[in-house]
């Protein structure tokens, strides 16, 4: 099963980093936060990735053409024309695909250009900015159970998001701007979809968390997996130093690997 990974906007809340860099490429612990989020779906045998890029999507492309030189001890002789040796092999068992999904298209727009790309079968999807410790196998096991078209993770947490209405049966029955201290839970990203849910995507325009995942809630169709463990987005400069402190101490709650 195969997983897209949202990575081609512009990151302007956190524009300290991401004038340089697409967001999912920003630093936690010296490694992008992609790395992190793709190492947690490894972990519960997730290894084929279609990565939605955008802006800077150059950077994307680059660090994971150099993956292996930069992960790897190497002997450079010059005076053997050049020679190369490996002497140590740090790879991932990971299949990348990047796909140039467009400068400015919308969430929805970027889903619906890596159609190709899953086929006809059941994907899942999250943001490059979010890193969680959600049980994959988990999550994967309650969207099947539910038989609807996607499943959506749901986190409680006190920030600035729009929330969620779930109903008793774990569907998702609507979206509304959050209120002071509103205590509903909100997206996190985490979704498993069907094939089914590009039916609902018109074109580059498309807001994902708009139109798509309004209808399908609306049609019943829109499954919300309850997640009470750690969950943490990084939008600001704030947010990624906080996630700097929780790696260095050797403390992340989403280093499940």
């Amino acid at each position: 099963m195969k997983v897209v990974i949202l990575a081609g906007g512009f990151g302007t809340r956190i524009s300290e980093e991401s004038h340089l860099k697409p967001k999912p490429m920003i630093e936690i612990g010296q490694k992008p936060i992609l790395w992190h989020i793709m190492k947690e779906y490894s972990h519960y045998g997730f290894n084929e990735f279609v990565i939605c890029c955008g802006y800077k999507q150059q950077v994307i492309k680059e660090w994971f053409a150099n993956y292996y030189l930069h992960n790897s001890d190497v002997t450079f002789d010059f005076t053997k024309q050049n020679a190369m040796k490996v002497h140590t092999n740090v790879a991932e068992p990971w299949k990348v695909t990047l796909v140039d999904t467009g400068l400015n298209t919308m969430t929805g727009g970027r889903i619906k250009r890596i159609q190709s790309y899953v086929e006809n079968d059941t994907f899942m999807l999250t943001y490059g900015d979010g890193v969680s410790d959600v049980n994959i196998r988990e999550l994967l096991k309650f969207h099947k159970s539910q038989n609807k078209i996607a499943t959506m993770t749901a986190v409680n947490m006190g920030q600035r998001f729009g929330v969620l209405e779930i109903d008793q049966e774990n569907r998702i029955t609507s979206f509304r701007e959050k209120n002071q201290g509103d205590g509903n839970r909100i997206n996190a990203g985490y979704m498993v979809l069907e094939p089914g849910i590009f039916d609902y995507i018109s074109g580059d325009d498309t807001v994902f968390e708009k139109e798509p995942l309004e209808r399908v809630a609306e049609l019943g169709q829109l499954a919300a997996y309850k997640h009470n463990g750690y969950w943490q987005c990084m939008d600001t400069k704030r947010e990624k130093d906080k996630l700097d402190e929780l790696w260095n101490s050797g403390k992340a709650p989403w280093k499940v690997w």
